[in-house]
């Protein structure tokens, strides 16, 4: 006897699902057969699940904006000011050299921006991170504008895979951001 997933266990499929197809083709590039295929259902049951394309989409990026928050929580768990800073900042940067998909999803999560519902939601997600960073580091806003601004550059850099070969401007770069 087969057993039968719940709608809550099929939407998380599909968020995994559509996660990993949005990171890689972004909204418009992107099909609900493809991502219905990865997920192991049909496409007229994803659309019972989620509505539209955009709705799925949007469901993806605050799913992933709330997972990097659990990942901030998670690091910073029992630490406050820089100590929690730190913890965060490093756990991210673990993140960023071994999850890829994440790393696209937002941001392609960014360009997508454009559209006032998505960029809602962006808006959200990102103004959560601010929030907690601000209060379990108990900073200041320049400090908060200059952790942001780090990872902000470390999106970039990840993005360019760093990891793999970096050439000196990265190094040099990574290595002047230590001494601030």
């Amino acid at each position: 006897m087969a057993v039968r997933s719940t709608a809550a266990a099929r939407r998380d499929d599909v968020l995994d699902a559509a996660l990993i197809e949005f990171a890689e083709r972004g909204l418009e590039g992107t099909s609900t057969e493809d991502i219905a295929r990865r997920a192991g259902i049909s496409q007229p049951y994803l659309f019972r699940l989620f509505g539209t394309k955009k709705e799925l989409y949007k469901a993806s990026v605050a799913r992933c904006f709330r997972e990097t928050l659990d990942l901030f929580q998670r690091a910073a768990e029992g630490k406050r000011g820089e100590e929690a800073l730190h913890a965060i900042g490093q756990a991210y940067m673990g993140q960023l050299a071994t999850d890829r998909t994440r790393l696209r999803a937002q941001m392609q999560a960014y360009a997508a921006a454009d559209d006032p519902e998505i960029r809602a939601v962006v808006r959200a997600g990102y103004g959560d991170l601010v929030a907690y960073v601000r209060r379990v580091g108990e900073a200041d806003w320049p400090t908060v504008w200059r952790f942001f601004s780090n990872g902000m550059l470390l999106n970039v850099l990840a993005s360019m895979q760093i990891n793999d070969d970096p050439e000196p401007w990265m190094q040099d770069l990574l290595g002047a951001g230590k001494d601030s």
